[in-house]
């Protein structure tokens, strides 16, 4: 079967059985601050499990785009090295909520692989919780029981807590599993061992791939278990191993989900992947292979990654995509010498390929692959930034080993790989001191780690089975009650309380608005709200202090101040998007946002930079809106379907329900949960104050509106005052600064024709000082002139002298600058380097460069190493 047909015949054999198909949820979680990405099919239904949502069905099914890159389930530096881990995976899932258990589930999964797949029951074994005593959990006799119905005892294993206990994480609700595996190898190897011995040994043919975990408890903060108020089913089945399984290969690399991304890589290298099948293979050709696989995994992950939302960056989520795509870049680089862009061409492919399950693939194709070209690029420049520096640091070894601190400050400062370090260092007779390296690693992980450690608290309940409602689009203060607490320890933020009222004002923070501040007020004392966020469906109050009588009576009270301002902001970016639309053309989409008082920041995908034109004309239409005061228009729950028919527009990577709140305010519709504005006449103005780039096809504006929009005409006004002030109050103001340009720009020529007349005077006296030391004519000496004055010096006598060694000095504006010409004989027959020498000279100004063998520069920061650095110049002719 075709991995397409399989997916169908699972989602189509659960909707049979009463459950509803779901689409798969962002691989970028946005309202999850527990998780970067979705690492398991469960994660978008934490909150059924929970009890804090209800489902809209008690039986779903659906395929789950998933990651494991960071955090508890990492795969990252497994992938590509075996045949069957990946960075991203699709789940396969069926979900009961409180509805069927263990008899359905298991009876349900033995039918699919064996009636439907027509698997070889002789080929798959299970397993069953062997139960802990430590734990209080009892062996899965049940299970056990129901196994025995379609399998003989000896293809039951018993599996203890790691294999066969499965927990969401520190905290939260988990329960015994029971796992089916199948055995992949020749039926001679079958015969000469049996694939019980192998479950959970990590044999790459003997494989897991159906997990059927039974939610029965919830792990407390202490560690104890406590049941769960029901019972769940969340079943997880490995799609690639199950393709690998269906398709008669022994590789995940060798199924029809990476064949085509496999072939496209053929295309454009040249080197050909052998198939798992092939046996003694050459080293090298275990190294192409290896690349090939870490490549063709790792842009399922960023493509998706990008196409749900999520740009590369320097922080957070966006760091782990950057890193990612650079893995496979300098595999390629390494292994495969592809020194040019090529990653991005394989989108086309993947596209084709998923686009009619996963349609946002196709949907975003362009903006996908014109981000990983950049991105490609750029890694490609730091490469060879980093060879630079790799061999700066290989001129200041003395010894055949370089330190492996050295070697960290490469990986960490510019991304330089270690592995990459390691084969340039061996081609040239060195090596590196790992264990240097490995203690820098530990230090780096373990200061990210203590910088993000929590602990957190279990919930302490006081009102029982509380459904919270949100008030805040009609209320801005109310009375509340608490219904749950708990305490978050941080080392980044101390200790805070988060706090759950029965009804909230509230809001918190989600689609780019942040989350509103304010107080709780009894009668007795007031707590300050100092932010608000939403996790697994409840929304949470973070405070500094709990109030001393949780129990009492309190108003709710959001600071009105900050809320009006981010919602005049919330309400022109909507305008904003529109004029976008209107003026850059309907290719233009949302790609983040971000609302706050201060003021309103927005991605969006465009090719181009936005010229000063466009900006005024996208300030004149938001304007030109707020003049027309245009009512909002707000549906508070309609059918997703029918706000889409009328042409609200929704955003890629965010998930919605059946039913939205979309915000019109005339032609501008969206979906969206944030706080908007009464009128367009409330915004006051808009005014854009910045416009860049921030990724490859992507773009990002800075504006304000509102009071922050007033006290910047105040201050241009103040600034266009201090100007007048400057220039002697003239009637005409860019007349005189442009006088004052003309008249800078004729003194700037006096200055550079003043100073070639004083190189050439000091080319004579120069001349005069040259000794020579062992064939070589040598100078070293520092001269009154600025840095071009100095190069055009340098090369006046590099024409009149060969065999020529020139290191001259300057220091204009307490800013040191060694400049190095070498007569191109040097070069070629004595092997020196001027780039080389700066580099080294650079050191005593505390500073660095680099040019060409014949001539090169270094800044620095220290005058005072001049001296120092021309005395060391001789040793180079020495």
């Amino acid at each position: 079967m075709k991995s397409q047909d399989i997916r169908k015949a699972y989602l189509q054999f659960f909707e049979g059985k009463g459950h509803l198909i779901v689409p798969s949820a962002p691989i970028v979680l946005k309202n999850d601050p527990t998780l970067m990405f979705n690492n398991s099919g469960m994660a978008q239904f934490k909150e059924y499990f929970l009890g804090n949502a209800i489902p809209k069905s008690n039986r779903i099914v659906d395929t789950q785009k998933c990651l494991r890159v960071s955090g508890k389930h990492n795969d990252l530096e497994d992938v590509g090295f075996d045949t069957y881990h990946h960075t991203m995976f699709e789940m396969l899932g069926n979900w009961s909520f409180g509805d069927y258990f263990k008899k359905e589930a298991i009876a349900w999964a033995w039918e699919f692989l064996t009636d439907v797949l027509k698997l070889d029951k002789d080929r798959l074994y299970v397993s069953v919780f062997e139960g802990n005593e430590e734990e209080n959990v009892p062996f899965d006799q049940e299970a056990f029981d129901i196994w025995k119905q379609f399998v003989t005892e000896d293809r039951i294993i018993l599996g203890n807590k790691k294999d066969n206990f499965w927990e969401m994480g520190d905290q939260g609700p988990c329960g015994p599993c029971s796992e089916i595996h199948v055995d992949l190898r020749t039926d001679e190897e079958r015969a000469a061992k049996s694939g019980r011995e192998l479950v959970n040994e990590d044999h790459p043919q003997v494989v897991e791939i159906w997990n059927n975990v039974f939610m029965e408890f919830n792990r407390k903060a202490d560690k104890s278990l406590e049941k769960l108020p029901a019972q769940h089913v969340d079943t997880g089945m490995g799609f690639e191993r199950l393709c690998m399984a269906m398709q008669n290969v022994t590789s995940n690399y060798d199924t029809d989900v990476f064949t085509p991304l496999i072939e496209k890589v053929e295309k454009i290298t040249g080197l050909k992947y052998t198939s798992n099948e092939v046996k003694n293979i050459s080293e090298e050709q275990n190294k192409t292979n290896i690349a090939i696989r870490v490549i063709v995994d790792h842009v399922r992950a960023v493509a998706f990654a990008i196409a749900d939302g999520q740009l590369p960056s320097n922080t957070a989520a966006g760091y782990v995509i950057r890193r990612i795509l650079r893995r496979a870049i300098r595999y390629g680089f390494t292994f495969l010498d592809t020194k040019e862009p090529f990653i991005y061409q394989l989108v086309e492919v993947l596209a084709n390929q998923m686009g009619e399950f996963f349609p946002e693939i196709k949907k975003q194709q362009t903006l996908v692959t014109n981000v990983i070209r950049e991105e490609e690029a750029s890694f490609l420049r730091t490469l060879e930034q980093g060879l630079q520096l790799l061999d700066t640091v290989i001129l200041e070894t003395k010894v055949k080993e370089v330190s492996g601190i050295k070697v960290f400050e490469l990986y960490d400062t510019f991304g330089f790989p270690k592995d990459l370090t390691g084969l340039i260092l061996k081609e040239r007779g060195l090596s590196y001191n790992e264990e240097e390296f490995e203690i820098e690693l530990k230090k780096q992980k373990d200061r990210s780690r203590a910088a993000s450690e929590v602990s957190t608290d279990d919930w302490k309940v006081l009102v029982d089975g509380n459904v919270e409602t949100f008030v805040g689009y009609d209320e801005i203060e109310n009375e509340v009650r608490i219904t749950r607490i708990r305490k978050v320890d941080s080392k980044k933020d101390g200790v805070l309380y988060q706090i759950v009222l029965n009804n909230t004002p509230f809001y918190p923070e989600g689609g780019g608005q942040v989350g509103d501040k304010g107080t709780l007020v009894s009668a007795n004392e007031t707590i300050e709200i100092i932010d608000t966020k939403k996790e697994n469906n409840l929304i949470l109050h973070i405070t500094k202090q709990l109030p001393e009588n949780i129990e009492a009576s309190f108003v709710a009270k959001v600071n009105t101040g900050l809320r009006t301002a981010s919602s005049k902001n919330h309400s022109a970016t909507h305008l904003m998007h529109l004029a976008l639309r209107t003026i850059l053309g309907t290719h233009v989409e949302q790609k983040g946002s971000l609302v706050n008082p201060n003021n309103l920041r927005f991605d969006f995908s465009h090719f181009s930079k936005v010229t000063d034109e466009e900006i005024k004309q996208v300030e004149n239409f938001v304007n030109q809106r707020i003049e027309e005061q245009i009512p909002l228009i707000e549906r508070r729950s309609i059918p997703i379907q029918q706000a889409l028919d009328e042409g609200a527009m929704a955003l890629f990577g965010e998930k919605y329900g059946d039913n939205v709140r979309a915000i019109k305010f005339g032609d501008s519709m969206e979906l969206c949960g944030g706080i908007h504005v009464a009128n367009t006449a409330d915004i006051w103005h808009f005014k854009i104050i910045s416009e860049g780039a921030v990724a490859a096809g992507i773009r990002r504006i800075e504006a304000i509106t509102g009071d922050a929009v007033k006290d910047f005409f105040a201050n241009q006004e103040n600034t266009l005052t201090e100007i007048k002030e400057t220039l002697k109050n003239p009637q005409d103001v860019l007349k005189a600064v442009g006088s004052l340009q003309d008249e800078n720009a004729k003194l700037k020529k006096q200055v550079e024709q003043l100073l070639k007349d004083k190189a050439k005077g000091l080319k004579g006296d120069l001349a005069a000082q040259i000794q020579e030391i062992n064939g070589i004519k040598f100078l070293a000496t520092l001269v009154d002139l600025d840095a071009n004055g100095a190069k055009d010096l340098a090369y006046e006598l590099g024409n009149n002298e060969t065999n020529l060694f020139l290191v001259l000095a300057t220091a204009t504006e307490d800013k040191p600058m060694l400049t190095c010409y070498i007569s191109k004989e040097l070069v070629a027959n004595k092997g020196l380097n001027a780039g080389q020498v700066v580099r080294e000279l650079g050191k005593y100004i505390q500073g660095g460069g680099g040019g060409q063998p014949f001539f090169a520069t270094a800044g620095g920061k220290n005058v005072d190493g001049i001296k120092e650095a021309l005395e060391k110049a001789i040793d180079f002719v020495k």
